[in-house]
C-alpha cells in the first residue's frame, strides 16, 4: 500500500462522520479463486464464514456489515471460482467501490482479469488488495507490473489505482485498508436515499425446507419494515421476518443494508429489483445492471465512436494468444479494435453481460456457447461470432473494419467535382473537374464514383487552376487534380472529399 499519512487518514474518516445526507458504502470483494477473499472478510467480520463453506470456496454470494470507527460498510463477498462468473457479475452490479484481490504467491490469474473487465465496466472505484504478504518470497513489483499489462496502472507505478497490501491470515495491513475504503468511498459523497420509496435488489433467494422462500435483499433506497408487501417481476409477499447478516431479528432495514426476508410467495430470481410499488414490480434490474452498477449508463466510459470493442474466448491459451497478437497486427485506420476482455473457456452469461454492458462483440475461437448464453445474447442484441479458423476470424475482422470505414467516410462527404475531361501530359493523367457541392482541399481524401458505386479512392498529389497550385477549389470553379494512387476514372465520374 503506497504508505499515507495514518493521522490524516484517520482524521479524514473522523470527519466524515458527521457528513449528513450520506449512506454506508456497498463494497464488493472480486478475485480468482482461493486468493483469500473470504479469508480476509472472515478476519474483517471476526468470524469463520470460510470454515462453513465447501471446500473453503466462497459458492454463492454473501452480503454482510461491520461496523469501523463508528462507519458501517457493507461488504459483499463474490465467487471467484470460473463457474461463478454470472454471480460475480451480479456481486459488482450493486457495488459503490471494488476490492481485487490478488495473491501476492500467486499473481494475476483468468479470473482475476475476468474481474478487472467487470470493474472497469462497472465504471467504479476500485482498491487492489495484494494479501499474502506473510509468505515468504512474494514478488510486490511483479503483480503491479502484471496489472499494467491488464491496463492497470497503480500509484507508484505510473498511475492512480490504490494498492493496499495486507495478510487475511495475521491481519497485517487489514486496518489500513479499511481506512482507505472508507476514504475512497467517501470522495462518491454518496447520498442518502432513505427519504425515497423502498427498492433493492434480491442478490440471493432459496427455498427452504422449514421457512419456504428465503431471500437476501440489498436495500437501495428507502426502508423496508416487517409487514411491507413488496413486489419482483415475478412473485410478491408480505414480509413476515427481517434477519440482519448476524442472524438477529430487525424490524427495519435502512439504505445499503442488507436483510433476510421471509415472506414471499414463491423464491424470487437472484438479481432482480424489488420495491413496494406494484406497478413498477415488472421492471428487473435488467440484465445489463448486473454487469454493473446501478445508473450504469451514466457511468460507464463512453465508446469511442472509431473504436470497437472484442470479447474473444478461446479453447487454449496458446491459441488466444496468436489470436490477440494476429489482431494487434492488423492495419487499424479509421477504426481501431480493442480487446476488452479475453479469456480460455466457452461463452458464458456473465461474457454476455459483459459484452452488453460494454457494447463489445464476442469472438469464440474453437469454443461452444451454452445455451443460456446463446438465449441472453439474443435478449442483449449482444452479437457472437463463432470460428475454428484463425485466418477465417482476420479476414471478417478486415472486412467488417473496411465497411465501417467506408461507412464512415461517406457519412462526412466534405465536396463533390465532376470529371469534366482527361489530360494526359508527360505519363501524367490529370482529372479536369467542376466543383458541384462543398469544397476540394488537396489534403481530402477522394472517392472516385461512376454510377454510384465505388472505383478507388486515393490522396491527392496536387491541384492546380491552369498553371497555379491550389489548396483548395470552392463550389462552381473548376481545376485539375493528379492523384497518388492510378485510378481508371473517366469524363462524368464523381469525386468525393472525405476530410
Amino acid at each position: 500500500m503506497v504508505k499515507e499519512s495514518r493521522a490524516k487518514v484517520e482524521n479524514t474518516i473522523q470527519s466524515s462522520v458527521q457528513k449528513i445526507n450520506t449512506r454506508p458504502p456497498v463494497v464488493a470483494i472480486l478475485g480468482h479463486v482461493d486468493h483469500g477473499k473470504t479469508t480476509l472478510l472472515d478476519y474483517i467480520r471476526k468470524s469463520h464464514v470460510v470454515e462453513k463453506e465447501a471446500g473453503g470456496i466462497t459458492q454463492h454470494i454473501g452480503s454482510y456489515q461491520i461496523v469501523h470507527k463508528d462507519r458501517t460498510i457493507t461488504f459483499i463477498d463474490t465467487p471467484g471460482h470460473e463457474a461463478f462468473s454470472t454471480m460475480r457479475a451480479r456481486g459488482g452490479s450493486v457495488s459503490d467501490l471494488a476490492l481485487l484481490v490478488i495473491a501476492a504467491d500467486d499473481g494475476v490469474m483468468p479470473q482475476t482479469r475476468e474481474s478487472i473487465a467487470h470493474i472497469k465496466a462497472a465504471g467504479i472505484p476500485f482498491i487492489v488488495v495484494i494479501n499474502k504478504i506473510d509468505l515468504p518470497q512474494v514478488n510486490i513489483e511483479k503483480i503491479k507490473k502484471q496489472l499494467a499489462d491488464c491496463e492497470i496502472l497503480v500509484e507508484g507505478f505510473g498511475g492512480d489505482v490504490v494498492v493496499a497490501e495486507v495478510s487475511a491470515k495475521t491481519g497485517q495491513g487489514v486496518d489500513d485498508l479499511i481506512d482507505m475504503t472508507i476514504l475512497v468511498s467517501d470522495l462518491q459523497e454518496l447520498k442518502d436515499t432513505s427519504h425515497n420509496p423502498f427498492s433493492g435488489v434480491i442478490i440471493e433467494s432459496r427455498l427452504d425446507r422449514f421457512k419456504g422462500p428465503v431471500a437476501l435483499i440489498l436495500v437501495k433506497e428507502g426502508y423496508l419494515h416487517i409487514g411491507d408487501t413488496i413486489y419482483t417481476s415475478s412473485t410478491s409477499g408480505k414480509v413476515k421476518s427481517l434477519l440482519n447478516t448476524d442472524g438477529k431479528q430487525i424490524s427495519y432495514a435502512s439504505p445499503s443494508t442488507p436483510a433476510e426476508v421471509l415472506g414471499f410467495s414463491s423464491v424470487p430470481e437472484v438479481g432482480v429489483k424489488v420495491s413496494v410499488n406494484k406497478g413498477k414490480s415488472s421492471i428487473d434490474l435488467d440484465k445489463k445492471e448486473m454487469a454493473s452498477p446501478t445508473d450504469f449508463s451514466k457511468r460507464i466510459t463512453k465508446l469511442k465512436e472509431s473504436e470497437v470493442r472484442l470479447i474473444i474466448k478461446a479453447d487454449v491459451s496458446g491459441t488466444l494468444e496468436a489470436i490477440i497478437n494476429s489482431i494487434k497486427n492488423l492495419k487499424q485506420d479509421e477504426y481501431k479494435l480493442k480487446i476488452y476482455y479475453s479469456g480460455t473457456g466457452n461463452v458464458t452469461e456473465s461474457d454476455v453481460l459483459l459484452a452488453a454492458a460494454t457494447k463489445s462483440i464476442i469472438i469464440g475461437f474453437n469454443v461452444t456457447v451454452g445455451t443460456s448464453a446463446e438465449r441472453l445474447a439474443i435478449e442483449e442484441k449482444t452479437p457472437i461470432r463463432k470460428y475454428t479458423l484463425i485466418y477465417e476470424l482476420l479476414d471478417e475482422l478486415k472486412e467488417g473494419m473496411e465497411a465501417l470505414s467506408e461507412k464512415k467516410q461517406e457519412a462526412t462527404i466534405l465536396g463533390e467535382a465532376m470529371i469534366i475531361k482527361i489530360f494526359n501530359i508527360e505519363n501524367t493523367k490529370i482529372a479536369g473537374c467542376v466543383v458541384k457541392e462543398g469544397r476540394i482541399n488537396k489534403n481530402d481524401l477522394l472517392v472516385v464514383k461512376r454510377n454510384g458505386k465505388e472505383i478507388g479512392r486515393s490522396k491527392i498529389t496536387s491541384i492546380k487552376q491552369r498553371d497555379t497550385d491550389l489548396n483548395e477549389a470552392i463550389q462552381n470553379e473548376e481545376f485539375g487534380v493528379v492523384l497518388e494512387k492510378s485510378i481508371p476514372f473517366t469524363k462524368g465520374d464523381i469525386m468525393s472529399a472525405i476530410g
